[in-house]
Protein backbone atom coordinates (compact mmCIF):
# COMPACT_ATOMS: atom_id res chain seq x y z
CA UNK A 1 0.00 0.00 0.00
CA UNK A 2 1.55 3.51 -1.19
CA UNK A 3 1.32 6.69 1.58
CA UNK A 4 -0.57 9.44 0.15
CA UNK A 5 1.34 11.88 2.61
CA UNK A 6 4.48 10.42 3.81
CA UNK A 7 4.74 13.07 6.41
CA UNK A 8 1.51 12.54 8.17
CA UNK A 9 2.18 8.44 7.83
CA UNK A 10 5.51 9.21 9.62
CA UNK A 11 4.14 11.44 12.36
CA UNK A 12 1.38 9.36 13.36
CA UNK A 13 3.35 6.43 13.26
CA UNK A 14 5.84 8.08 15.98
CA UNK A 15 3.14 9.33 17.87
CA UNK A 16 1.81 5.94 18.15
CA UNK A 17 4.95 4.66 19.10
CA UNK A 18 5.76 7.41 22.02
CA UNK A 19 2.39 6.54 23.54
CA UNK A 20 2.73 2.79 23.69
CA UNK A 21 5.83 3.31 24.82
CA UNK A 22 8.41 1.95 22.78
CA UNK A 23 12.31 3.24 22.31
CA UNK A 24 12.61 2.91 18.63
CA UNK A 25 10.36 3.01 15.58
CA UNK A 26 11.14 2.45 11.67
CA UNK A 27 9.63 5.19 9.40
CA UNK A 28 9.20 3.74 6.03
CA UNK A 29 9.72 5.31 3.34
CA UNK A 30 12.35 8.09 4.03
CA UNK A 31 12.10 11.25 1.74
CA UNK A 32 14.11 14.29 3.03
CA UNK A 33 11.35 16.11 4.21
CA UNK A 34 10.91 13.38 7.04
CA UNK A 35 14.50 13.44 7.32
CA UNK A 36 14.23 17.30 7.70
CA UNK A 37 11.58 17.01 10.12
CA UNK A 38 13.25 14.26 12.22
CA UNK A 39 16.54 16.49 12.20
CA UNK A 40 14.19 19.32 14.08
CA UNK A 41 13.17 16.85 16.41
CA UNK A 42 16.43 15.80 17.06
CA UNK A 43 17.28 19.69 17.88
CA UNK A 44 14.35 20.22 20.36
CA UNK A 45 15.54 17.61 22.03
CA UNK A 46 12.07 15.24 21.49
CA UNK A 47 14.29 12.13 20.40
CA UNK A 48 16.97 10.75 20.70
CA UNK A 49 18.40 10.01 17.14
CA UNK A 50 17.67 8.71 14.14
CA UNK A 51 19.63 7.17 11.25
CA UNK A 52 19.00 6.37 7.80
CA UNK A 53 19.08 2.67 6.64
CA UNK A 54 18.97 2.00 2.41
CA UNK A 55 17.30 -1.03 2.06
CA UNK A 56 17.18 -0.88 -1.64
CA UNK A 57 14.08 1.17 -2.13
CA UNK A 58 12.88 4.09 -1.19
CA UNK A 59 15.16 3.47 2.63
CA UNK A 60 13.83 4.13 5.88
CA UNK A 61 14.75 6.10 9.13
CA UNK A 62 15.17 4.15 12.35
CA UNK A 63 13.86 6.48 15.16
CA UNK A 64 15.29 6.23 18.66
CA UNK A 65 12.68 7.40 20.65
CA UNK A 66 13.09 9.17 24.78
CA UNK A 67 9.20 9.61 25.62
CA UNK A 68 9.66 13.07 25.36
CA UNK A 69 6.71 13.49 22.74
CA UNK A 70 2.85 14.09 23.92
CA UNK A 71 1.79 14.48 20.73
CA UNK A 72 3.16 15.41 17.03
CA UNK A 73 1.26 15.62 13.88
CA UNK A 74 0.79 16.93 10.06
CA UNK A 75 -0.32 20.86 9.65
CA UNK A 76 -2.93 19.92 6.33
CA UNK A 77 -3.22 22.20 4.39
CA UNK A 78 0.15 23.60 4.63
CA UNK A 79 -0.72 27.48 5.52
CA UNK A 80 1.65 30.38 4.93
CA UNK A 81 2.76 32.33 7.80
CA UNK A 82 4.13 35.62 7.40
CA UNK A 83 7.79 36.53 9.72
CA UNK A 84 5.65 37.79 12.39
CA UNK A 85 2.54 35.58 12.65
CA UNK A 86 4.10 32.68 14.31
CA UNK A 87 1.72 33.53 17.12
CA UNK A 88 -1.46 32.82 15.87
CA UNK A 89 -0.29 29.48 14.81
CA UNK A 90 1.06 28.93 18.19
CA UNK A 91 -2.13 29.09 19.99
CA UNK A 92 -4.08 26.75 17.28
CA UNK A 93 -1.75 23.74 17.38
CA UNK A 94 0.49 24.01 20.61
CA UNK A 95 -1.30 23.68 24.28
CA UNK A 96 0.87 26.49 25.65
CA UNK A 97 3.29 29.18 25.15
CA UNK A 98 6.67 28.28 24.94
CA UNK A 99 5.66 25.01 24.74
CA UNK A 100 6.17 22.56 21.84
CA UNK A 101 7.50 23.64 18.52
CA UNK A 102 6.07 24.45 15.27
CA UNK A 103 7.89 22.71 12.03
CA UNK A 104 7.72 25.35 8.98
CA UNK A 105 9.77 25.39 5.91
CA UNK A 106 11.05 28.13 4.73
CA UNK A 107 13.26 29.71 1.68
CA UNK A 108 16.38 28.36 3.94
CA UNK A 109 15.25 25.18 4.48
CA UNK A 110 12.97 23.15 6.91
CA UNK A 111 13.57 24.64 10.56
CA UNK A 112 11.89 25.18 13.77
CA UNK A 113 9.26 28.17 14.63
CA UNK A 114 11.62 29.64 17.48
CA UNK A 115 14.80 29.89 14.16
CA UNK A 116 12.35 31.10 11.64
CA UNK A 117 11.06 33.82 14.14
CA UNK A 118 14.71 34.68 15.09
CA UNK A 119 15.96 34.67 11.55
CA UNK A 120 13.01 36.94 10.88
CA UNK A 121 11.83 34.70 8.18
CA UNK A 122 8.03 33.36 7.16
CA UNK A 123 7.37 29.91 5.36
CA UNK A 124 4.48 27.36 5.39
CA UNK A 125 3.48 25.73 8.59
CA UNK A 126 4.13 21.69 7.95
CA UNK A 127 4.07 19.94 11.45
CA UNK A 128 3.94 20.54 15.11
CA UNK A 129 5.20 18.45 18.11
CA UNK A 130 4.80 18.91 22.15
Amino acid sequence: MTANDPLANALSGIDNAESVGHLNHTVAPASNMVGSVLEVFYDRGYIDGFEFVDDGKAGKFEVELKGAINECGPVTPRYSVGADGYEKWEKRYLPARDYGSLVVTTSHGIMSHYDAREEGIGGQVIAYVY
